[in-house]
């Protein structure tokens, strides 16, 4: 039987607490690992000094073997906080003027591409699978191809593709980007993503930019990302009964919620900004309605993220000292990390969920406050129309997050919405998170890879 080997810079491995975790990846992978016999690649979370000092780490549970590298710490430093961290990160979020592109950086991000294939080719059998994640690795199914491996190889891209005109202005994309190529199926989030790289690559080949002209083996799809639907939504009813949730419930029933990572894609201050003109413009509400932002830190080896966070307090504590009072505190920010069963009670006591980063590959969350609610008295979702989920998510109130003013309106309508409307809309939303549950992602990509012409135009010219 054929393994499949799954690569990507974080690993989760089980009961091994000090090795990184792979966070929400770990969440939609796991009906692959527990249907599949697979081999998980990854860094181990560790950087050492010495390039000589690095090791590799092997590890079997539940039937799966884990392999994970440590990394030198110059080459992650590059890699990671480097490249894929000041030039991908941004310019695939569509802020290429974000982008700080070094030579040494990518020289980092390339050799340990080519580090996670050294670790990887020795495990390998002709027949096993190998499915890679998101930007940390673009290149290996070229590192891989020119060391002659000849395995169907598929790569998932987890964050947004922005149009090829916005790529092209990254130096050395055709080595990077350009590089999907190799693979034999690279799927994205959602339909605008995939037409996206498909126009890239017929503008690389100046070819037209249909996917029935892409380079003979490569196949493109769309598999959007979902949750565990039944389960988070059975965690969000047991949530009720947890003593903060039942708390916060109580005290604060015109309850907003927002959680996101910090990071400048998720346009935190524009949120802030709108709150603000929500209580400026509709008064009745100061005194009832609290926005709880949990913004779990990130990154904060990056000085830009650290003086993110201060501007937000900053931010924060501004219009706290504007607009509350002795007894009422409008914006509740937060910056320290909650398990999922803990989110899941708050989603449910939230009156509205608040999701609007300026770009996002899908945002999870948007589709976890969904499954959240109490059918029979269900909050509603204020979403950014630059979220992946937006495609699915079409019931939510829908706003463009670069103006405040609009989605401090979508917020008073979700906060007067008729329950009639609300249990409307919920169905739709409820009906939506269903059918991209993630229980059937990881076999939908994997039997379409298995399926890929690549390998069998290699048998047929030997």
């Amino acid at each position: 039987m054929a393994r499949i080997f799954i690569i990507s810079n974080r690993v989760s491995v089980p009961s091994h607490p000090r090795l990184t975790s792979a966070g929400g990846l770990e969440v939609v992978l796991r009906a692959t690992l527990r249907n599949n016999k697979c081999v998980w690649v990854g860094w181990s979370g560790v950087a050492v000094d010495e390039t000589s000092d690095v090791q590799v780490h092997h590890q079997s549970v539940d039937g799966n073997d884990y392999v994970v590298t440590d990394l030198a710490r110059q080459d992650f430093e590059e890699y990671y906080n480097g490249f894929a961290n000041r030039v991908l990160w941004p310019v695939l979020h569509y802020r290429q003027d974000l982008a700080e592109f070094t030579r040494r950086d990518m020289s980092g991000y390339m050799r340990v591409n080519d580090r996670f294939a050294d670790v990887l080719i020795p495990q390998l059998k002709p027949s096993d699978l190998i499915w890679v994640h998101d930007y940390h690795l673009m290149p290996l199914a070229r590192v891989l191809r020119a060391r002659g491996l000849t395995n169907r190889i598929g790569f998932f891209l987890h964050i947004p593709m922005p149009p090829p005109e916005v790529v092209a202005a990254m130096p050395h994309h055709e080595k990077v980007v350009g590089a999907l190529a190799d693979y034999d199926l690279v799927g994205f989030q959602t339909e605008t993503d995939t037409a996206n790289f498909a126009r890239y690559i017929a503008r690389q080949l100046g070819s037209s930019p249909h996917l029935g002209t892409l380079p003979s083996g490569l196949r493109l799809g769309t598999f959007p990302v979902g949750i565990e639907t039944a389960r988070f939504a059975r965690m969000a009813t047991e949530g009720t009964e947890d003593e903060t949730v039942a708390r916060l419930s109580a005290t604060t029933p015109g309850l907003v919620v927002g959680v996101d990572r910090l990071d400048y894609s998720k346009g935190l201050g524009l949120k802030f900004d709108a709150f603000e003109h929500l209580l400026k413009n509709h008064p009745e509400w100061c005194g009832q309605v609290t926005l709880l932002q949990i913004t779990p830190k990130s990154r904060s080896a990056i000085a830009e993220y650290a003086a993110m966070e201060q501007e937000l307090d900053t931010l924060s504590g501004r219009i706290n000292a504007d607009h509350g009072n002795v007894l009422w505190t409008p914006i509740r920010f937060v910056t320290r990390s909650y398990g999922r069963d803990k989110l899941a009670g708050f989603f449910r006591a939230a009156r509205v969920g608040l999701v609007t980063p300026l770009r996002d590959g899908m945002n999870l969350v948007a589709k976890e406050y969904v499954a959240a609610q109490d059918q029979n008295d269900p909050g509603m979702l204020v979403l950014s129309e630059f979220a992946g989920a937006a495609a699915d998510l079409r019931a939510a109130l829908l706003v463009n997050p670069n103006d405040p003013e609009s989605v401090a309106s979508a917020i008073h309508r979700a906060l007067v919405m008729p329950l009639a409307e609300r249990k409307s809309r919920h169905k739709e939303l409820m009906s939506a998170v269903r059918r991209t549950d993630i229980s059937k992602w990881g076999e939908r990509f994997i039997s379409l890879l298995r399926k890929s012409p690549r390998q069998q135009e290699a048998l047929a010219a030997e």
